[in-house]
């Protein structure tokens, strides 16, 4: 298992702040954003490759698509706005 945490306007727009998926060999950040955006319209919108989030992996931010292992748990935060 992966646990998934969503943060910022993307809980609201999923409806959802985390979630537990089933482990797959093979798993990487860019694998699972593009399974996640599979579900339907409103994930496939909010987690478009267009707009601007951060990946999170084990509390460190990821710049490029790296491999997750079983137990990581894997943030996705959208920009912070205000002053």
């Amino acid at each position: 298992m992966i646990k998934i945490r969503y943060f910022g306007s993307l809980k609201e727009t999923l409806n959802t702040t985390e979630e537990q998926l089933d482990w797959e060999k093979g798993l990487t950040t860019d694998k699972l954003l593009q399974d996640l955006r599979q579900r339907n319209e409103v994930w496939a919108e909010a987690l478009a490759e267009k707009n601007v989030f951060r990946l999170v992996v084990n509390q460190q931010v990821v710049y490029q698509p790296v491999a997750i292992k079983e137990g990581d748990e894997v943030a996705i935060l959208p920009p912070v706005t205000g002053g």
